[in-house]
């Protein structure tokens, strides 16, 4: 099961990557300036659209790269991975952090880090050239 220690150390690892609150005050990660994986408590409009699926535990939010992995996520494993309204046509998927293990966890982190980050940087640390802030 992953925790939001495990999402700081797997963001926090990527490269350019700082922690900063959210709106609500919730942790959020960036690269550079752009959030790409956050905590988003369900709000009560989510719980109302969710209805009885409406998790209890702790919800990441993570930049996709397009709405189409969007829907494939969510189609491959519905018991973790859901959506509200609010996100409706964006890029964003929410997932049941408490039912991800780290490996699962590890791949959605550097795949939203892939997702938000500036096409050099990306293309740099996926070439595994060391990085240099800009």
């Amino acid at each position: 099961m992953a925790t939001w220690d495990d999402v700081r150390r797997i963001a926090l690892g990527l490269p350019e990557t700082s922690e900063h609150p959210s709106y609500n005050g919730a942790p959020a990660w960036r690269v550079r300036k752009k959030s790409f994986v956050f905590d988003r408590p369900l709000r009560k409009a989510d719980r109302e659209a969710l209805g009885p699926a409406a998790p209890d535990g702790p919800v990441l939010g993570a930049y996709v790269p397009d709405v189409g992995a969007k829907e494939a996520l969510l189609a491959d494993d519905s018991a973790v991975y859901f959506t509200t309204p609010h996100f409706d046509g964006y890029p964003v998927i929410l997932a049941r952090l408490d039912q991800l293990d780290v490996g699962e966890l590890t791949e959605l982190v550097v795949e939203a880090w892939y997702a938000c980050a500036p096409k050099r940087l990306a293309a740099t640390y996926q070439a595994g050239q060391p990085t240099t802030p800009s």
